[in-house]
């Protein structure tokens, strides 16, 4: 057969919890946070991608050299299919928690 509870146990069970984690010192994070690592990585494939977009100018006036417009072109490539990606990514996670039963 199942006990009764007995409300005075679980008020000492709650009071003996009361004093869990008072020791215990949180430092701070002093890191970059996430926002500042989104903006950083946004300007740097904006960069990527300008840097693509001048060494294709510099190409069709005929002042750059084919090997350099060749490695910007591919650099600025790179860039966007990864930015193509994370924005997937982050719609699929945005979908994903707007189905979830409230």
């Amino acid at each position: 057969m199942v006990d009764k509870i007995d409300p005075s146990i679980a008020a000492g069970l709650y009071k003996n919890t009361q004093g869990i984690g008072q020791g215990l010192k949180v430092e701070g994070n002093d890191g970059p946070n996430f926002g500042d690592l989104i903006k950083k990585a946004a300007t740097d494939s904006i960069d990527t991608m300008r840097a693509g977009e001048k060494a294709s100018a510099d190409a069709v006036v005929g002042t750059a050299d084919l090997t350099d417009v060749v490695e910007a072109v591919t650099a600025a490539e790179l860039t966007l299919q990864t930015v193509v990606a994370v924005r997937d990514r982050m719609l699929n996670a945005y979908q994903e928690i707007m189905r979830l039963p409230i």
